[in-house]
């Protein structure tokens, strides 16, 4: 089994700069009532997406972030929430937890949800390292999220189906796709068998997402990163499986941005059927765009495009009135809970000793070290796009020598504003060329490039980011002594566009000590606000 799509002989960076559209496909009028593409602009890739009696609910790839595998809810497909995560900590290896060993770019890839209705329970499933799967369920999508079971077989890229018989099956598999049956609780596999084998003309298909529509199975997969195709079976779920293309080389709805693709299909209450998808938009990420879908007479589907391309806008779904507003991805958190809110996740597992929540958020020095990308306890917040800033209020006064706290751009290429305790002096800083090579290891811990001093023990940080892809993007940072009156500090960073660390720029929260553990600081708001 190759590890994935990255290893294959074709350039995914050509493929996301490919611009034609699919030719098939009815185009739609407008409407009064429209939803706009992406329908979320922040990070989430790799979706499985299904219905839950009036509530929608999707899971998305984290890769080292903890914790992983978050689950969405909406009720109307358009605006979505953060419920939960599915995995509360990365305890596959003590490099998850930044010790001795680093997990970047591995951890919480391609992953399936379901919903179990003979139990009331949902599933999450995915495989760890290319060694084994893991199983985690739940009864409702807060959580309490609980493992399963541990399956010796790495089900990659995996799509999990609840047959209408209460059988539980699993599809994945990159380019060779096979069909495994678990046992009844779900713990052990039964059997699994080969079901396919993509053709050389096509090249890879991983990224399974697996349905029983109408008495017919389906396989939804991706051709990273510009296409996606789909197999059906009318003999069951072990096959034998035909082939068709849903789309390919399809123009997207974001400027820059790649073609819709890994995603899956939902249907709304009154029978409708839409894909949620998502865009390569770096350097913000993978944000996940909506179209609606049709059946042709012989049971495939097809993406309905504007004017050629996924659309832009498209009638919103006609869904019940929802019971509530869902809470938004964005605005103030001054940690007044003890736990954190879900659109928090940590740079790998935190020290939990090493931090708290209420009346602010308290940060302390957990890693002795002078690189950003060994500390433990970074916490991570997504950009949201097309631009936005995060501006955190901070009390510094128990920081100690040495110590170095703060508000980052974090990716393998990151920069950040905060406060340098040295001597006895307190200096406001901000500091490039913090870098990653391609194996995930540092070859940059960041260079100085402006300060100013600072006085009394608070201090506003701020940074805004550009995410619009298509080319690298400046971030800029500043910094008030008073809450209203902000002063720039150093130059624009450039933020890359490179796909290969998968996930995209964050918001990153910070303190780590380079001389000696037990200094602290306290961040009493955050806010994330958009032009």
């Amino acid at each position: 089994m190759r590890m994935s799509w990255t290893h294959q002989p074709w350039s995914r960076r050509r493929a996301l700069t490919a611009t034609a559209g699919l030719a098939a496909g009815a185009l739609l009028p407008p409407a009064a009532a429209a939803y706009t593409n992406p329908v979320i602009w922040q990070d989430f890739a790799d979706i499985d997406v299904i219905r839950v009696g009036n509530a929608f609910y999707a899971s998305a790839s984290t890769m080292h972030y903890s914790p992983g595998a978050p689950v969405l809810r909406s009720y109307d497909l358009v605006n979505w929430e953060i419920a939960g995560h599915s995995v509360p900590v990365l305890d596959f290896g003590a490099k998850y937890d930044l010790n001795g060993a680093r997990g970047y770019v591995r951890g919480i890839w391609a992953s399936s949800l379901a919903y179990r209705p003979s139990n009331r329970t949902f599933y999450w499933l995915g495989q760890i390292d290319f060694a084994r799967t893991y199983v985690y369920t739940a009864t409702a999508a807060e959580g309490p999220w609980n493992r399963l079971t541990t399956i010796s077989t790495p089900y990659y890229d995996a799509g999990l189906l609840v047959d209408s018989d209460d059988t539980l099956y699993v599809a994945y598999g990159n380019t060779t796709i096979s069909v495994a049956q678990l046992s009844p609780d779900g713990r052990t596999q039964v059997r699994t068998r080969q079901v396919f084998t993509t053709p050389s003309s096509v090249g890879t298909l991983e990224g399974s997402r697996f349905y029983k529509i109408n008495g017919q199975y389906y396989i939804f997969l991706t051709r990273p990163a510009n296409g996606q195709y789909i197999l059906k079976s009318s003999s069951g779920p072990f096959g034998p499986y035909t082939m068709r293309q849903v789309l390919l080389d399809l123009r997207g709805p974001i400027p820059g941005g790649g073609v819709p693709h890994q995603g899956g299909l939902v249907q709304t209450q009154s029978g409708a059927w839409y894909y949620l998808a998502f865009v390569d938009a770096y350097p913000g990420g993978r944000m996940p765009a909506l179209a609606p879908v049709t059946w042709t007479s012989d049971g495939w589907p097809v993406v309905q495009l504007v004017d050629g391309a996924w659309g832009t806008s498209y009638p919103s779904p006609a869904v019940p009135t929802p019971p509530r507003q869902v809470t938004p991805m964005i605005g103030v958190d001054t940690f007044d809970g003890t736990s954190l809110k879900p659109r928090w996740e940590w740079n790998h597992n935190p020290d939990n000793t090493k931090w708290s929540a209420g009346n602010g958020l308290t940060l302390r020095t957990a890693t002795v070290t002078n690189d950003l990308y060994w500390a433990r306890n970074t916490l991570t917040h997504r950009i949201q796009g097309p631009t936005s800033t995060a501006t955190v209020q901070l009390d510094h006064s128990a920081m100690r020598d040495g110590d170095r706290a703060g508000l980052a751009l974090l990716r393998d290429s990151s920069a950040w504003i905060g406060v340098k305790r040295d001597g006895g002096a307190t200096r406001v800083v901000m500091v490039n060329g913090l870098t990653m090579d391609g194996n995930w290891n540092t070859t940059g811990t960041g260079t100085e490039v402006a300060s100013a001093p600072v006085a009394g023990g608070r201090i506003w940080l701020r940074a805004t980011a550009d995410i619009r892809p298509g080319s690298a993007r400046p971030g800029t940072f500043s910094y008030s002594t008073d809450g209203s009156t902000f002063t720039r500090l150093g130059p624009a960073f450039s933020m890359g566009n490179d796909w290969r660390f998968f996930m995209g720029y964050r918001f990153a929260l910070f303190n780590h000590a380079t001389q000696a553990l037990g200094g602290a600081v306290r961040i009493t708001r955050f806010e994330l606000s958009t032009p």
